[in-house]
């Protein structure tokens, strides 16, 4: 008799469950980081787990979480919990002070929980030895890559000797924790709020712990069951596409972008390989120094202007970059590099996609992209590939990572047409196991697309009736 994949998937799910015995979440109060506006209910503290629960009498971590509602609210019932994506931000960190009258509750309490290894969390993995290695490389011109390897074996050895497991930072674990939290608070079922990579976390709590689970609103999300190494210059190529077709449409007045789309692709194509020199100081520095860069700068520019708010912004910047005028996109990179003070914890990112994508991509088809999206050949499209996890050296995530997620939970997936990076691809992925799912797709949004667009509030709507079918009026949404 044979087994099924799905059986084997089932047995799996079984056996993460059970993981979970053996231990006690215990909850640690600290005071709120956040200031909380007068007259909401708020419980900050720590939440305290074995780092890895096949070993429920070893090392414990504390992550850190924030509970606010407003005194009429169910302190039980009604809630939701949001993380953000990354894998690697700190959720927590991103707020510094919440409204008595913010939309966070509008549809109940809410948590605010940050994943294990992040910025706030104890231990932390952070890995100041990468961006260091970032700058001297720009700093000396030297080579990168060797850089960077060496930085992370550095970070790796320096945590490793603090008795951290690496291989313990997992989405499985932050989907148990998630579910501790739960259980530890005493709250019912949640609603779990997630954009990006932490939609793939939400979604492995609706598999290994359904009853965790009330409904599921995942804005531009990252399925952790795709190989999104093995598309995402193919994803690059659907958003700027798409840049190009709003374009067409929207502003067909201007001459300025006049068969804009093979001008991007012969001007890159075109570039591959070459070097380009800049003179730049980074702020606050006495002198300057001469670098170098490549089309990689150059396309980051142009994705990162690929936002909500930038993106009307794309096209001119295209035009000014095949024009030949670099220097105000190039020094906004090397900003970022000299000058950036985000809250991301490298290592946690490492353990993630090393173990969870990495582990599981072929370099073949990786590389196979550049040759087939010859404008894009060369250019990194992430910050961990193979190289950086042969020097992490984390355990692959068991099978059962990489299989779709199977619910009936209601869930909202929205999209934005233009995202360069989670495409609306995924969001199609994901409904297709899940039939009370709905796909939300935002016309000339990107990552982290809108909810209330023109007026309409489609997140209240599906709120109100999980199981009902949304419909839109209006030519900028299309729902699914």
């Amino acid at each position: 008799m044979k087994t099924s994949p799905i059986l084997i998937a089932l047995l799996l799910i079984g056996t993460v469950a059970t993981q979970a015995q053996g231990y006690k979440p215990i909850i640690e109060a600290t005071p709120s980081r956040v200031k909380i506006a007068p007259g909401l209910l708020a419980r900050s503290g720590y939440l305290v787990v074995p780092e890895n629960r096949q070993k429920p009498k070893g090392r414990t971590i504390k992550i850190p979480f924030l509970f606010v509602r407003q005194p009429q609210q169910d302190s039980v019932k009604n809630i939701s919990l949001f993380t953000t994506g990354g894998p690697g931000y700190s959720t927590i960190a991103n707020f510094d002070s919440i409204r008595y009258n913010s939309d966070w509750f509008k549809f109940g309490g809410v948590i605010f929980f940050d994943q294990r290894g992040t910025q706030l969390a104890q231990p932390c993995l952070d890995c100041p030895e990468v961006p260091a290695a970032h700058q001297r490389a720009y700093r000396e011109n030297l080579a990168a890559d060797s850089l960077e390897a060496l930085a992370v074996t550095q970070c790796r050895k320096r945590l490793s000797a603090q008795g951290i497991d690496l291989s313990a930072y997992t989405t499985i674990e932050s989907a148990a924790d998630i579910n501790d939290l739960r259980k530890a608070l005493g709250l019912d079922s949640l609603t779990l709020s997630g954009i990006s990579y932490s939609c793939g976390l939400m979604l492995t709590v609706a598999r290994n712990h359904p009853e965790a689970v009330r409904m599921l609103l995942l804005n531009s999300p990252l399925p952790g069951y795709v190989n999104y190494e093995e598309h995402a210059l193919f994803n690059f190529n659907e958003g700027i596409n798409q840049v190009f077709t709003n374009t067409e449409t929207d502003s067909t007045h201007d001459n300025r972008y006049a068969n804009l789309r093979q001008r991007f692709q012969q001007y890159f194509t075109g570039i591959t390989g070459k070097r380009y020199a800049i003179r730049y100081a980074p702020a606050g520095a006495a002198d300057s120094f001469t670098t170098y860069y490549t089309k990689a700068e150059l396309i980051d520019a142009i994705t990162d202007r690929i936002n909500n708010w930038q993106l009307k912004t794309v096209p001119a910047a295209m035009v000014d970059i095949i024009n030949g005028h670099h220097t105000t996109y190039v020094r906004e990179q090397l900003d970022n590099v000299f000058n950036s003070n985000n809250n991301l914890s490298e290592g946690m990112r490492y353990s993630i996609y090393c173990s969870e994508q990495i582990a599981y991509a072929s370099q073949q088809l990786i590389e196979l992209q550049s040759s087939i999206l010859p404008w894009f050949a060369g250019v990194p499209f992430n910050n961990v590939d193979h190289r950086i996890c042969d020097c992490w050296k984390v355990k692959p995530e068991p099978p059962v990572a990489k299989t779709p997620v199977y619910s009936n939970v209601p869930a909202l997936i929205v999209a934005g047409d233009a995202d360069p990076w989670c495409r609306p691809f995924y969001n199609r992925t994901i409904q297709r196991t899940m039939p009370y799912a709905q796909v939300m797709i935002v016309h000339n949004n990107t990552h982290g697309a809108r909810y209330f667009v023109n007026g309409v509030d489609f997140l209240e709507m599906f709120i109100k009736a999980p199981y009902s079918k949304l419909k839109s009026a209006i030519k900028e949404v299309t729902i699914e």
